[in-house]
Parts: structure tokens; C-alpha cells; sequence
């Protein structure tokens, strides 16, 4: 029988099947209460961005366990596989954007992506929908050993800007488990960091710095192509979203066939 793979850093944090009763563990309906925050489940019956993946709203597949820590998978439902993203209520500007998980990136199927961003509907003209990303892949490289990469949007919309984005080199011993990874955004200066452990956080395993000497880009996608942009500005809808998902151009599914799951233990936003 297949054995499936989950990726929290707890045994005991492995799920079971869930019921879907009213409310369970801060999750009402199609709202999630994680790190003090409201959040949107993302739920879609045939696929969309990003991937395009279909996004799954079922409890066993996005829920807060009992210590409160948010879980996010990638699982087959009825021959179908599903992702699963959550979108945060609160509107953000610049500042700290810090995200404390249990993972183990270099365990991940190398079409599997787990994203730690922002984003903004309204802002694709003047900012590029005002992206900024942590995510953890190996972007279809079953060899790669730098599952961690740092970008600001646009990176590969239209033509692909290698100087966006930063594929950053952390020790696998250090990269599995409980780390804390943070960027902070200001109009001049992008500037992520990573560390092993959780809060309070010592030196950083991994840096990386964006500022205004760059060229401006220009983001190309839905026939529409943006204004140039340097350093997106966040807009009056930027939100925090959190994802896991596949990169469909290899399978719809994770390529080694396996039930996929993360951990996040707390966000938090500091203005």
C-alpha cells in the first residue's frame, strides 16, 4: 500500500479524517481563524491560478490543530488532486512580514510549491498585483539542493528577470523543521531573511536585498502588460496568502504520487 508522505515536523500533528461540523478548532465555514487573523479558504471546483491547480475547502484539507498552528496540504479527493491556499483579511502596506513553519522543503516533489507572499487584485497595471514571495520548490529539478528562493514580482511574466529572484543555499539540517522566515518591504529596499527556529530569532541562515538600482520590469500576463516597476507598492487590497500547490506543466498531481502537508506556526505583520 502507498505510503504517504506528510511533511509537518510532529508526528502527532498528522491528521485524521475530519468531520465537517459548524466550527472546529477556529475554522468556520469557509473562514479560518490562525495567529489572530481571519482568513479566507480558497476553494474553486476547476483549476485557477496560480498552476492552474483546483483549490480545495474541505476540513481535512486546511484546518488549525489544537496548539493552533494552521495546516496546509496537497491530497487526491475522489480521482482529483487539490491545493490549498488561504487569504488573509487585513489589508497590508509595507513593513514585517515574518512566518514561523515546520517543513522539510527538500522531501517536497520537485513540481510542489509551498508559497509565503502578498498579493493585490486591484494592482496588476501599476504594481504587478504588488508581490512579494518566499517560497519553498525545486521548480522541476528533482536535483536541486536550494529549495528556498526569495523574489519580488515580476520575475517570469512574459520574459524571465533573473536579477528578481534569489534561489538562497540553507543547510538541509537546517532548513527542516520549525524555521522563521521574514521579509521587510519599504519603498527603497526589499530585504528577506531566514533562520533556524522560532521566535526569538538569532543570527540569519539566509539573506537577500532588492533595491531601486535595479531596472524596472514590466509584468505581461492575460494579454495586459503593467507599467514598469522597480519596487511594487502595495495597494488599498494587499493581503498576506499562504499556499501549497503543483506546478501543472509536469502533473496535475506531485510527481511522486504523494499526500503532501505543511505546517505554518504563527505570522505575524509588523507596519
Amino acid at each position: 500500500m502507498k505510503k504517504l508522505l506528510f511533511l509537518s515536523f510532529f508526528v502527532g500533528l498528522i491528521s485524521c479524517h475530519q468531520s465537517e461540523p459548524e466550527e472546529v478548532l477556529g475554522r468556520v465555514g469557509d473562514e479560518v481563524t490562525f495567529a489572530g487573523r481571519k482568513w479566507d479558504i480558497k476553494s474553486s471546483a476547476t483549476p485557477v491560478g496560480p498552476g492552474p491547480n483546483t483549490f480545495s475547502d474541505r476540513y481535512d484539507d486546511v484546518w488549525v490543530d489544537d496548539k493552533g498552528y494552521l495546516h496546509l496540504t496537497i491530497d487526491e479527493h475522489d480521482g482529483q488532486w487539490h491545493s490549498s491556499e488561504v487569504v488573509g483579511r487585513d489589508n497590508l502596506g509595507y513593513g514585517t512580514y515574518t512566518w514561523t513553519i515546520q517543513a522539510d522543503p527538500m522531501s517536497f516533489s520537485e513540481n510542489v510549491v509551498f508559497g509565503l507572499f502578498t498579493w493585490d487584485d486591484s494592482t496588476f497595471m501599476t504594481d504587478g498585483n504588488s508581490e512579494v514571495d518566499i517560497e519553498f520548490a525545486k521548480w522541476g529539478d528533482a536535483t536541486s539542493t536550494t529549495p528556498t528562493t526569495f523574489s519580488v514580482q515580476p520575475v517570469s511574466f512574459g520574459s524571465f528577470y533573473a536579477e528578481r529572484t534569489r534561489e538562497v543555499n540553507i543547510s538541509n539540517s537546517l532548513l527542516k523543521g520549525v524555521t522563521t522566515h521574514q521579509f521587510c518591504w519599504t519603498d527603497t529596499l526589499i530585504t528577506w531573511k531566514s533562520f533556524a527556529g522560532n521566535l526569538p530569532i538569532g543570527s540569519p541562515i539566509a539573506t537577500w536585498s532588492f533595491n531601486l538600482n535595479h531596472p524596472p520590469r514590466v509584468k505581461q500576463e492575460g494579454g495586459l502588460t503593467s507599467n514598469p516597476i522597480v519596487i511594487p507598492a502595495p495597494g488599498a487590497q494587499t493581503h498576506a496568502r499562504m499556499n501549497l500547490w503543483t506546478l501543472p506543466y509536469q502533473s496535475i498531481a506531485p510527481i511522486n504520487g504523494l499526500k503532501h502537508e505543511v505546517v505554518i506556526q504563527n505570522f505575524t505583520y509588523q507596519p
